[in-house]
Parts: C-alpha cells; structure tokens; sequence
C-alpha cells in the first residue's frame, strides 16, 4: 500500500481547505439531505451507468453535474481531494461513499447499496 503525504504547512493546509469550499459545503449538505447522491460530470459513460443501475431498482437519487471533460475542473478537483476518490461518478448512500459506477453495480448485485440504504 502507498503511504500517502500529509505533512503540511499552515499556510498550505488553509489553501486547501478554502480551495472550492463553496462546491463542498454545497456537496455535504446535499449529502447529508438525500438518501442517494451521484456526483458526476456531463458526457461521462460511467455516470450514465450508474444512474442505469439505481434506475433499475426504483431508487430516487439526487444528480449534482460538475462541468464536463473542458470545464469545471478544479471543482472536480476540489471534490476529489474531499472525498478521496479518483474519479467520477461518485455515488453516496445515505452519506457513504460506494465508489464509482462498477463499485455501484457490484454494491446493487451483493446487497450492500440495498443495507446501506436501509440503515
């Protein structure tokens, strides 16, 4: 496993911290309002099959779109550092991040997204 660096200054971690603080809170409070939240990005395959997925089983779920391939790339960028996660779509149950759209197929067919949404 890779270790991660997370030495930083003062003044780098406030950069970070405000870096696109809007689209975050905008993001956590959505979150925190709705069982099931696909961040994504127009144009995306993978967001589309994701939404396919929860689709098929009659879940409702809030979409929040972040510019495309040409723009809004630093609030993706931003969203990435907050969540942790590479890529998009990001999928959210009930505030727990599954992953990515094969993460949310795999999570449907095991049982866990349905868990989850039912804690």
């Amino acid at each position: 496993m890779r270790k991660i660096h997370t030495k930083r200054s003062a003044h780098a971690q406030r950069h970070l911290d405000l870096f696109y603080l809007d689209t975050i809170m905008e993001l956590e409070d959505c979150i925190k309002n709705n069982d099931i939240v696909i961040i994504g990005m127009a144009l995306n395959p993978h967001v589309k099959k994701a939404k396919k997925a929860i689709e098929e089983q009659k879940f409702q779920y809030k979409y929040k779109e972040y510019g495309g391939y040409f723009s809004a790339w630093k609030q993706r960028l931003a969203i990435k550092m907050w969540s942790g996660w590479p890529t998009f779509p990001q999928i959210f149950v009930r505030g727990t991040l599954i992953g990515g759209a094969s993460d949310t197929v795999t999570a449907i067919k095991n049982g866990l997204f349905q868990e989850l949404k039912n804690e």
